[in-house]
């Protein structure tokens, strides 16, 4: 067609043009229609479903993992119970409260028995932590190197659970005998009754 009977076309006798302006027409219409839609609307969509897409994945994930437990459940649930029961050895390690007095005196025979000499024994006030409470006892004994040896080891094998903690050794000044002076402290570790719990573990 040609360009200068193109500019000639009236808009309003749009009817009356040749086929080839109508179809140039027809073309540019459409793809300004086509053009709109995609900026007003379609774009939007577009943008929708990417961020639905990227949410499916992410749920897809989430579904693997949840999916992945349920299979294990009972695994899991066998694991717990496991854990449980050594709990439960482990409290029985915690002496009671009427059983406290008895660990001290395993405590100092196991010194004695040693071969050691008791010159402090003084237990310190309890420190309630959230279902146990930490009694601390200052201990200073005089001895050999093997007599602190087999001190340690008689407490390490307590039924009850003693932990021993800032071990100083020092000779005796002018002793020929190589007398040695140990000091430490030793924790042990009392259950508290659920009506001797702090007030948030209660709660």
């Amino acid at each position: 067609m040609d360009l200068q009977k193109l500019n000639e076309l009236d808009f309003s006798e749009a009817g009356s043009w040749p086929r080839p302006a109508k179809a140039v027409a027809i073309v540019l219409v459409c793809a300004a229609v086509a053009a709109a839609g995609y900026w007003f609307d379609l774009r939007h969509q577009i943008d929708a479903l990417n961020q639905a897409r990227a949410q499916e994945a992410g749920l897809k994930q989430q579904f693997a993992i949840k999916q992945a437990k349920a299979a294990n459940l009972k695994v899991y649930k066998r694991q717990m119970a496991q854990i449980q029961e050594t709990f439960e050895v482990m409290l029985r390690q915690l002496p009671g409260r009427t059983e406290v007095a008895d660990l001290l005196v395993d405590i100092t025979q196991a010194g004695l028995s040693a071969g050691l000499t008791f010159e402090l024994f003084k237990p310190q006030s309890e420190t309630p932590k959230t279902f146990y409470a930490e009694l601390p006892i200052q201990i200073r004994v005089r001895g050999h190197y093997h007599e602190f040896g087999k001190f340690i080891s008689s407490v390490a094998a307590l039924p009850r659970i003693v932990t021993v903690h800032d071990i100083r050794i020092t000779p005796v000044k002018d002793d020929p005998e190589g007398t040695l002076v140990m000091e430490l402290t030793a924790r042990t570790y009392r259950y508290l009754e659920p009506d001797e719990r702090p007030q948030e573990e209660k709660s």
